[in-house]
């Protein structure tokens, strides 16, 4: 394990003014994206929507590093780049979705556990390879009548320092998601409880495998309500309980927190992570790691036809720069209605 590498690497995906684009849509995920625009999820046309991501003209200078899916990592920009590449060569760190999904927990109704772990470590090898110096882990925890378990975050909490391990060995720095989903009627109170438990018990299981924090990047989710609750918390308070429980179980060892936006939209997601960063000196870089909220309004405007390449593009870079500026705390929701 080369420490220097690892914590140089991990400085690198969190540095200001820029941010993580998550584009590791598994191959049945994003033909659920291209069905919303009515286009066939074919190879090329997978190829294609993520080289109009990566070469967006300013994508470099909000974008320090791109999460790639197992097909994505080995393919090529239209002249002959590989994706990887083209992105070191742009300044955007490489990385890789290396979990095979939650699958159910057994004997344990409704929670799951990430697999994966099997073939790990030859996969890492060839991942560096292929130029991969990041990877990315996601366990999932849902709430719900009497879940989450204590065993069911235990066991991913678990699963997540084995991984994290694995990747290290392998100088790759590993982004660790412990993911407390929003999808419930839970109030903000309830997700503060959870996503507490949530994050001790993952600094325990990493400490307890001897991960070298230097080298990781944390990508949790925001302390938010449940997007069926009925009273949702406003985004101040989203901003001061998400602080607050990660000043609590978030050692400062740790350079960086990148954001997950977990179904938030593309606009509460960037306003969310400005006000968390307008409050004050954090002990960790505080960015983002958007999927969704960074590429909804680019599929849109692109549309899946080549006369609009230009236009997914600059909606693309729009988003992008918003959420840069939000990793400094100078985004406004009036910036929504400027041009990129």
């Amino acid at each position: 394990m080369n420490r220097n590498e690892l914590a140089r690497i991990a400085r690198a995906m969190v540095a200001k003014d820029k941010g993580i684009l998550a584009a590791d849509e598994s191959t049945s995920t994003i033909k659920k994206r291209f069905d919303s625009i009515k286009l066939e999820s074919t190879e090329e046309h997978r190829r294609t929507y993520r080289e109009m991501l990566f070469t967006a003209p300013s994508a470099k200078d909000s974008v320090s590093g791109v999460i790639l899916f197992d097909e994505t990592i080995r393919q090529k920009t239209k002249d002959g780049t590989p994706f990887p590449d083209y992105l070191a060569k742009n300044g955007m760190v490489p990385g890789i979705k290396v979990d095979m999904g939650a699958k159910p927990l057994a004997g344990f109704p409704g929670e799951t556990i990430t697999e994966g772990l099997d073939g790990l470590r030859e996969r890492l090898v060839e991942y560096h390879k292929l130029g991969a110096r990041f990877a990315k882990w996601r366990a999932v925890i849902d709430i719900a009548d009497a879940i989450p378990t204590s065993f069911a975050i235990k066991a991913n909490a678990h699963a997540l320092a084995r991984y994290a391990a694995l990747c290290q060995e392998q100088d790759i720095v590993p982004i660790v998601e412990p993911e407390v989903l929003m999808d419930g009627a839970h109030s903000i109170e309830r997700c503060e409880e959870v996503t507490s438990a949530v994050l001790q018990e993952t600094f325990d299981q990493l400490f307890a495998h001897r991960i070298y924090l230097e080298g990781i990047v944390l990508k949790p989710n925001m302390v938010i309500s449940g997007k069926k609750a009925s009273n949702r918390a406003s985004p101040e308070a989203v901003a001061e309980a998400t602080i607050r429980t990660l000043k609590r179980h978030v050692p400062p060892a740790v350079p960086g927190i990148a954001f997950l936006s977990g179904g938030q939209s593309p606009a509460e997601a960037t306003l969310h992570l400005s006000l968390i960063n307008q409050a004050g000196s954090l002990p960790w870089n505080v960015t983002f790691s958007y999927g969704r909220a960074l590429q909804d309004t680019a599929l849109k405007a692109w549309g899946g036809s080549a006369s609009n390449f230009a236009a997914g593009q600059k909606e693309f870079s729009k988003r992008a720069k918003l959420n840069g500026l939000a990793t400094t705390g100078r985004y406004t929701a009036a910036l929504e209605s400027q041009a990129a």
